[in-house]
């Protein structure tokens, strides 16, 4: 897994992914808001008190294979969600790249067509009953468009899934680790250089490594 904020980016490899393994880096007690994909680990009783944000784009996908094997009146429901999903994450770019004077009349309006698109009933389809129940779940608890409500929460995880990418490339370049030493040396080494590029490139980026490790050598020509 890896933990991304705008400060830092942290990576941990386990065996397993738990909420145990979550609550290395992220407590209980966490004040931010997790921006998460769809794993349940993330909706453990534990971290009832923390606020979330389900990554859009993974409920579209999951919406979008829903509807793939569908035909007819079956396909409704996710094709309309679809639609929903996709006019909220444009209004949030929308307010990205600019004041939109009717954000919040649009937004507000936006969260009552989901709400009522998600309300409690019962389908004839059992896929679109689980992603009823389920997207329902996490649309009363605020984690499906929160970032209408606080725009400075990015409506996906896509930041940490390219962050994860580089780790991953490395990882199998290397052969893998191969024993739990190594695991914890490649974690932290992976943190730290990952860390510390956000502020450096290139030499500049050899430059922070240098006096990280060594504070009291000199800078390299």
């Amino acid at each position: 897994m890896v933990f991304e904020t705008d400060a830092a980016t942290v990576y941990q490899i386990r065996a397993r992914h738990r909420n145990e393994e979550v609550r290395e880096r992220i407590p209980a007690d966490y004040r931010g808001v997790m921006v998460t994909d769809r794993a349940g680990v993330y909706d453990a009783e534990i971290f009832a008190g923390v606020e979330k944000q389900k990554c859009i784009s993974h409920v579209l996908r999951s919406l979008s294979e829903a509807v793939e094997n569908k035909a007819g009146p079956a396909r409704r429901f996710a094709t309309e969600l679809k639609s929903l999903l996709k006019r909220a994450s444009a209004l949030w770019r929308e307010l990205r790249a600019g004041p939109v004077p009717d954000f919040a009349a649009r937004a507000r309006r936006l969260k009552m067509e989901v709400a009522w698109h998600l309300r409690d009933r019962r389908l004839a389809d059992r896929d679109n009953q689980r992603l009823l129940n389920e997207l329902g779940r996490c649309n009363d608890a605020g984690s499906l468009l929160r970032f209408l409500d606080a725009p400075a929460i990015e409506p996906t995880n896509n930041r940490a899934e390219r962050a994860l990418r580089p780790a991953v490339i490395a990882r199998k370049v290397s052969q893998c680790t191969k024993n739990a030493r190594g695991t914890r040396a490649f974690e932290a080494w992976t943190s730290v250089l990952r860390t510390l590029s956000r502020a450096h490139r290139g030499p500049e980026l050899l430059d922070a490594v240098v006096q990280l490790l060594h504070p009291a050598a000199p800078h390299p020509a």
